[in-house]
């Protein structure tokens, strides 16, 4: 009987910026950039992030009377002229699908009996597209207010 050896782990080469990785730290600079911008508009930010069965809400907002269900978009623009191609216009990707799909969040969230929810007279579906350049500098935000 031959004693066996130990037999070298095949792994891949992990690069040092994971696209993952980057893609997460991209759209949390995003997010962070729009709760930003919707504070400067008064509006206090309730929670970000929030997991339905649905999928996820990036921003839930409110100004004491508006409720705001936000969802960003964020792009990194390489190029320093004007933007050029449609992924380089942060809202370019707002379909019918993603309307929907917020739509049924919205819905998830407000139907929780264990949030609590304030009483606002009008609820709303807003779309933000923050556009950075290669260091992190933002360059655009694009708000629709009563996207859909």
């Amino acid at each position: 009987m031959r004693a066996q050896q130990p037999q070298a782990r095949l792994t891949r080469p992990v690069p040092n910026d994971r696209p993952l990785d980057a893609r997460r730290a991209l759209g949390g600079l995003g997010e962070d950039l729009a709760a930003a911008h919707m504070a400067q508009l008064g509006y206090s930010v309730l929670t970000r992030n929030v997991r339905t069965r649905h999928g996820e809400i990036d921003l839930i907002v409110f100004d004491g009377s508006t409720l705001a269900f936000v969802e960003v978009k964020t792009h990194r623009v390489h190029a320093v002229a004007g933007p050029r191609r449609s992924h380089q216009q942060p809202l370019a990707w707002l379909r019918e699908r993603q309307r929907a799909r917020l739509r049924r969040l919205a819905v998830a969230w407000l139907s929780d009996p264990k949030r609590i929810r304030p009483s606002a007279r009008t609820i709303r579906f807003d779309a933000i597209g923050i556009a950075v350049d290669r260091s992190d500098r933002l360059l655009r935000i694009d708000h629709v207010e009563g996207a859909w």
